[in-house]
């Protein structure tokens, strides 16, 4: 197996996806619970925010060792943009087709 695709180089991008799939739970998830009182989205998401950290931080610390400060943080930003497309399609049910057309304006 190549060198890159060895455990300590894939275990911080595993993380950082993990830790992304949370964080974009916490923020976004509760859209689709408008029923819910804001308290109680509040709680959740902070509940859930907390499980993101717990994978975001020892990401960055471990990943650190192998990549630049600016390789992880370009690494996490390429995740957050899969992580919320495939989100904003699959638990929203919203289409991308709106990010472009606003983007186009």
């Amino acid at each position: 197996m190549p060198a890159f695709m060895s455990w300590p180089y894939l275990l911080p991008i595993l993380m950082l996806l993990g830790s992304n799939v949370f964080m974009t739970l916490a923020w976004y998830g509760y859209l689709r619970f408008k029923e819910v009182p804001l308290i109680g989205v509040i709680f959740a998401a902070w509940g859930i925010a907390l499980v993101e950290y717990c994978l975001a931080v020892p990401a960055n610390r471990w990943g650190n060792e192998i990549y630049s400060t600016a390789q992880l943080k370009t690494i996490q930003e390429v995740i957050t943009l899969v992580v919320f497309a495939g989100f904003s399609v699959l638990f929203l049910k919203e289409a991308l087709t709106g990010i472009m057309r606003s983007a186009s304006h």
